[in-house]
């Protein structure tokens, strides 16, 4: 007997605002002084009345994501069916592809496949995870990702705090080794990684790469620019750093040559094409014998989405916590670190239901 379709009716994007406080200037990370949360989050509507919530990467460029979305994804998905939402995503990729394999494109197909993968477990009366092949663990491990303070005592403060709220495992934004040097010394016994966001040239990471050593850096993440610049990594990895990189690529064609000069390989679900081609990804990296650190700094849909692929993959292990105060949260129930650990909802879908209130004060679009 087939199975009747329940096509797409109704796609909203939902652009929120909302103010954080960092301790810090909110330069260094961001093209402009970052202290706001950008999140696009997509609402879904089938016939049969499943609501789905999805989110497409929006640091900044959250109004383009938003816009994507109404003109490409919009006239594609509606009326289509919600039920195989792999498949829909491949159809799009295949429609989308003129207008780029990254990037924004890729940033609003993301949103849909959240969606859509949010529809199918409720449909199923299931956490995602469970849907995903069952539920490997409860809670995650968060470490805390700290922005860029730029100075030594800020560091060493905020990394201080971090560990006496349970934290044992800190990632840097710092490119300066005194700052580095901080944060060790406030945590001696953590696990410590260091992002530079592109901004250290190859002679001076190559300069940095005993100083790093010395100080237990567990992984160096995208040190230099091009973020996809393998001969670089390959470079620092016979200086025996690790190197950890993928949060700036989508599908899994995309990683395929950047997974062999890696240690941490950092898909993002927001970006790298929704859980659809984050899955693939992560059977990549298992079958390549690296390891995942998967790239989760969000508060929307995108949040919860990580923590259902954290209880469904046997290897994502650690789950990235944005270290910064938020005025509020766009969903109800939010599941937070406490001492450094996270619980995994294990309602129907993602376990996301938006806050109307908050989505009411903060919508800016």
């Amino acid at each position: 007997m087939s199975i009747a379709p329940d096509p797409i009716t109704q796609i909203e994007p939902i652009v929120l605002r909302i103010p954080f406080d960092d301790g810090g200037k909110g330069h260094g990370i961001m093209p402009t002084r970052w202290n706001a949360l950008d999140i696009m989050m997509l609402r879904v509507e089938t016939a049969s009345g499943l609501v789905g919530w999805g989110e497409g990467f929006g640091y900044l460029c959250q109004h383009v994501t938003a816009r994507a979305v109404k003109d490409m994804i919009t006239p594609f998905a509606m009326g289509r069916d919600s039920r195989d939402p792999a498949q829909l995503n491949r159809d799009a990729q295949l429609a989308l592809h003129l207008f780029g394999r990254f990037g924004i494109t890729m940033f609003a197909i993301s949103a849909l496949d959240i969606a859509l993968w949010d529809i199918a477990a409720k449909r199923e009366g299931l956490s995602l995870g469970r849907l995903l092949g069952g539920r490997k663990r409860d809670t995650v491990q968060a470490y805390a990702s700290l922005v860029r303070y730029g100075t030594p005592e800020l560091v060493g403060h905020f990394t201080g705090k971090a560990i006496r709220q349970g934290y044992t495992s800190i990632k840097l934004h710092e490119v300066e080794e005194a700052c580095i040097a901080a944060a060790r010394s406030a945590a001696p016994d953590a696990d410590i990684t260091v992002d530079a966001n592109c901004q250290i040239s190859i002679d001076k990471a190559l300069a940095m790469a005993d100083f790093l050593k010395d100080q237990r850096i567990e992984w160096l993440e995208e040190p230099t620019f091009p973020p996809e610049g393998t001969h670089h990594w390959q470079a620092l990895a016979a200086r025996g750093i690790n190197i950890a990189a993928g949060e700036n690529v989508s599908t899994l064609e995309g990683f395929a040559t950047l997974i062999p000069s890696l240690t941490y390989v950092q898909p993002s679900v927001t970006k790298v094409g929704g859980v659809t081609e984050f899955l693939r990804v992560a059977d990549a990296i298992k079958a390549s014998g690296k390891r995942m650190a998967a790239h989760s700094p969000y508060f929307g849909p995108g949040y919860w989405a990580s923590l259902q692929l954290a209880a469904a993959l046997d290897n994502f292990n650690l789950f990235e916590y944005l270290y910064v105060d938020q005025e509020a949260w766009c969903g109800l129930n939010p599941p937070k670190p406490v001492n450094g650990f996270i619980a995994i909802p294990d309602t129907p879908g993602l376990g996301f239901e938006p806050d109307p209130s908050v989505v009411e004060q903060y919508r800016v679009g």
